[in-house]
């Protein structure tokens, strides 16, 4: 399992690791009657975000790779939604939506920058 070229090495991959973690622990105080609906969107959305970079760093080609970030990207504008769906619903307290959104406004500029340099 010890790779050195891996997407475990990545730190869009990283960060977003860490953003789901703290979107299921952040999550887990929606009201019950949420878990089917937003809760369950929410922590798709987040999962699909370092999902879609390890998927695509696995495939043959950057026509695949890219396209793969760029599902991962567009996962990511999903999730900045749906967290400011929770923060006007009252699910989320104010410093926690924004330490959220911050997060994803970090891997948003670094996933951009990287997607970016790809195609360069």
């Amino acid at each position: 399992m010890e790779n050195n070229n891996t997407f475990r090495k990545l730190l869009i991959w990283q960060k977003s690791m860490t953003l789901v973690t703290e979107i299921f622990k952040e999550v887990k105080t929606f009201p019950s009657d949420e878990l089917y609906a937003l809760t369950s969107q929410i922590k798709r959305s987040a999962t699909s975000i370092p999902s879609n970079i390890a998927e695509g760093y696995g495939r043959d080609g950057l026509k695949d790779y890219l396209r793969f970030l760029n599902i991962a990207l567009s996962s990511l504008f999903e999730l900045q939604t749906q967290i400011e769906i929770a923060y006007n619903l009252k699910f989320l307290k104010e410093d926690n939506f924004k330490k959220l959104y911050e997060n994803t406004r970090e891997i948003e500029r670094m996933l951009t920058s990287f997607i970016k340099k790809i195609k360069a």
